[in-house]
């Protein structure tokens, strides 16, 4: 890696940072990408959901039928240009329905978090002041419409401007009520579909512009209070483009999606690319490593992104050899430091022809820089890549790195203070991560800002030492943070998470980091754990580590 570039140079996607005609997608709201997929595709395979419960094999055609019938449905309840429906769900087809749905009839998506409890899913509801949600009846034992009532005290209509509550049913015995808020289930929504109100919402469809909002993804809120990150049609179009792009993906790929649907990376980068490509949205609604291979085996799935958390389970998953794995072409990692010894297992033992990092924020629609396919080996092992085309980086005050470009986020909801302290005027996003761009302008993520500590009066970045423990036999993922030391401020701790049936002690660690690490380097204290608590995307939450 040679020297970081200066703050004053930038390095640009491929093409530049206006990206050449070809880069350019050829819609740029969602309907049209919609209507788009059914006219080029009408009988291909667009979703494939057959986990369990699921029996569900669309054709484009089909979505799109599901789709205005689902906006139908949304203009008999009210729904009006603007407004807001959060859906608080897991990955099946009824999310892309919805959700597409909602942006058919000029509506803002507001995804949430399937791991919020009811009072914070409410919280989301009252914030953006939504009209209606879509959510999932019983999952995983529990009733979320009550969970959501209860943490109203008992009047939703009181405690929010909801009107109406689509239920999906996922596991049945589903009776809770809303209310005062009418609870319907998403068939009988879309039973309401009339001619009247089917012509309606082609209407809709046809006015909405790129520079409507489509979309308010909240960020995981790991420094503080979340954000809602406001995204226009052309911004959330363009990111989904360039991801697919760059994957050189087709109508013979086929999509597994164990991202979550309410992240940038399980919609901008998931079914949204297969919206605009043409691949069959395979989506898995809880990630379990025996049903990811199941599903790869059985749907010959090509490609499989996922944070680094979800490749590690797959290689030590003890039945993987029992798996086909063969129709596996593509992988794309990312959402936090990725350890070189991690990529090089991705291609060994996992057998895929291309393995691509790449690194964005949901400020970004998720998208900043991106590894080629092409790139070689050390390339994808030890940097996130270019620019994507459309965007610009460069590394700015503290070795910053600072991302522009036509993928950026309008601002926070409602939260100017944020949004100037985040956007610059000239379009400069401050990322909040440490970074440096070597002479071909690929970038190389050292660490955040936040997760620096000095000891002894030296900068200590733990995606460093974190990088180095991941080459120990036995550690399956660490986590470094800096606790206070009264003589150096500040000292290193590793916590570690070991692989099932490892001896590994705090001794060896210690050796090993003292061969391999510089003295203030060199985490002070060991702590082995079970696993890491995480935030949707992934990334460990150090916070919550102590």
């Amino acid at each position: 890696m040679s020297h970081p570039a200066d703050a004053g140079a930038a390095a640009t996607g491929a093409h530049g940072a206006a990206g050449a005609a070809a880069d350019r997608p050829p819609v740029d709201t969602t309907p049209a990408a919609l209507r788009r997929a059914a006219s080029l595709w009408p009988d291909r395979e667009a979703v494939i959901d057959v986990q369990p419960g699921q029996d569900t094999r669309w054709t484009w055609a089909d979505l799109l039928d599901e789709v205005r019938r689902f906006a139908a449905g949304l203009l008999d309840r009210g729904v009006a240009v603007g407004d807001r429906v959060v859906i608080w769900a897991p990955n099946t087809h009824h999310w892309v329905v919805a959700a597409l749905g909602v942006q058919y009839v000029g509506a803002t998506l507001v995804p949430a978090n399937t791991r919020y409890t009811g009072s914070e899913t409410l919280e989301l509801i009252q914030r953006t002041g939504a009209v209606a949600a879509v959510v999932a009846g019983t999952f995983l034992g529990s009733e979320r419409i009550a969970e959501l009532t209860a943490a109203a005290d008992g009047s939703l209509a009181e405690a929010t401007d909801l009107k109406t509550l689509i239920r999906i049913p996922l596991e049945g015995g589903d009776s809770a009520t809303g209310n005062g808020v009418v609870v319907v289930d998403i068939s009988d929504l879309q039973s309401r579909a009339t001619d009247q109100l089917l012509a309606e919402a082609e209407a809709r469809a046809d006015a909405v512009t790129a520079d409507d909002v489509a979309d308010i993804l909240f960020t995981s809120g790991t420094t503080g209070k979340s954000k809602g990150v406001v995204a226009l049609h052309r911004q959330t179009v363009a990111g989904a483009h360039a991801w697919g792009s760059n994957g050189a993906l087709t109508e013979d790929d086929r999509y597994l999606i164990v991202n979550p649907f309410f992240h940038s990376f399980g919609y901008k980068a998931g079914f949204l690319v297969c919206l605009l490509f043409g691949a069959p949205i395979i989506p898995l609604a809880v990630y379990s490593t025996s049903e990811t291979l199941r599903l790869v085996e059985a749907e010959r799935a090509t490609v499989l992104p996922g944070a680094p958390t979800i490749f590690q389970t797959l290689l030590d998953e003890p039945t993987r050899g029992e798996y086909d794995l063969s129709s596996l072409r593509l992988a794309v990692t990312g959402a936090s430091v990725v350890p070189v010894v991690l990529v090089e297992r991705m291609q060994s033992d996992l057998g895929l022809e291309t393995v691509i990092t790449a690194y964005g924020q949901t400020e970004t629609m998720g998208f900043i820089t991106t590894c080629r396919p092409d790139d070689d080996a050390h390339t994808v092992a030890t940097t996130c890549g270019r620019a994507y085309p459309g965007m610009e980086i460069r590394i700015g005050d503290k070795g910053e790195v600072l991302a522009r470009g036509e993928m950026v986020m309008q601002g926070y909801l409602d939260d100017p203070e944020n949004t100037a302290k985040t956007l610059e005027a000239d379009g400069w996003l401050h990322t909040g991560d440490v970074g440096e761009i070597d002479d071909a302008g690929n970038l190389r993520i050292t660490d955040r800002l936040k997760d620096m500590y000095i000891t002894g009066g030296f900068n200590v970045y733990p995606a460093e030492i974190e990088q180095t423990l991941a080459r120990l036999d036995g550690v399956v993922e660490s986590a470094v943070i800096g606790v206070p030391d009264e003589r150096m401020g500040e000292v290193g701790k590793a916590f570690i998470v070991r692989r099932e049936g490892s001896g590994l002690t705090e001794e060896a660690v210690r050796e090993f980091a003292a061969e391999h690490l510089a003295g203030f380097k060199r985490p002070r204290t060991v702590e082995f754990v079970e696993a890491f608590p995480r935030n949707a995307s992934g990334k460990i939450l150090k916070t919550e580590l102590g």
